[in-house]
């Protein structure tokens, strides 16, 4: 539905009222499970059901995402999952990942030369440089899973798309957002938007893989997008002020 397209919780699953009597088992009864709709009306119904199937840790989002503050992600369910088949080994996913984070490093050092203002070139390169410290740690974690020795170089010839976090090109952002980018808070606003997306993927990934091992790392990525926003939003109140 477009509700969901157009602004959902990063990992949020898509199961609209109508549906969810017949898609419980899709659910895991003892996990803490969330509901919400636009303003909480449909949500509030469907934690009522959940509840009479027996579920015990349900909360419904009151006033919905309208009345929702935090990060969202837009796009369909299976926005970026053609990354992502679901059958990935361990060695595989951490190839992607790195990838990903590749691409929106080559973003930002782009970026650093075509802007003018000072503030804004060095604010790109800043953020750079936090995507190749993720792509070290990355790298580090994949060393511990492969028999193979390999240079970070020779992996790096591995990678598999020009995709930025989140599953879109630059060029899709940019024309989503139309930041101005000589702007450190609109820098920044895109680089919130885009570390959205990338936990968004993340976590819709690590619910449909059916490797042990992936869905680990993923769920471990998903933690470092949510440490990546708290330092943007923090460098973002520093900007306003």
């Amino acid at each position: 539905p477009k509700e969901y397209e157009d602004g959902h919780l990063p990992g949020a699953k898509l199961i609209p009222l109508p549906q969810l009597s017949d898609r419980v088992p899709e659910l895991d009864p003892d996990q803490t499970i969330m509901t919400y709709c636009a303003v909480g009306g449909r949500s509030r119904v469907a934690a009522q059901m959940l509840s009479g199937k027996g579920f015990k840790k349900i909360y419904n989002l009151a006033g919905g995402i309208k009345a929702w503050n935090g990060e969202t992600a837009f796009g369909n369910e299976d926005l970026g999952l053609e990354l992502f088949s679901g059958n990935e080994s361990a060695e595989k996913t951490l190839t992607i990942a790195y990838s990903l984070e590749q691409g929106l490093r080559d973003f930002y050092l782009t970026m650093v030369d075509k802007v003018r203002n000072p503030a804004a070139g060095s604010l790109f390169k800043k953020l750079a440089d936090i995507e190749l410290l993720h792509q070290d740690q990355i790298f580090a974690e994949y060393l511990k899973t492969t028999t193979l020795a390999l240079s970070q170089e020779e992996f790096e010839s591995t990678i598999v798309s020009n995709v930025l976090e989140g599953g879109l090109t630059t060029e899709e952002y940019i024309n989503l957002f139309h930041p101005d980018l000589e702007s450190p808070t609109d820098i920044v606003a895109i680089a919130i938007s885009i570390e959205g997306q990338a936990l968004d993927l993340y976590l819709r990934a690590a619910a449909r893989t059916q490797e042990p091992a992936s869905n680990h790392f993923l769920n471990q990525l998903a933690v470092e997008e949510k440490n990546h926003l708290k330092a943007l939003g923090e460098l973002m109140e520093r900007f306003k002020d």
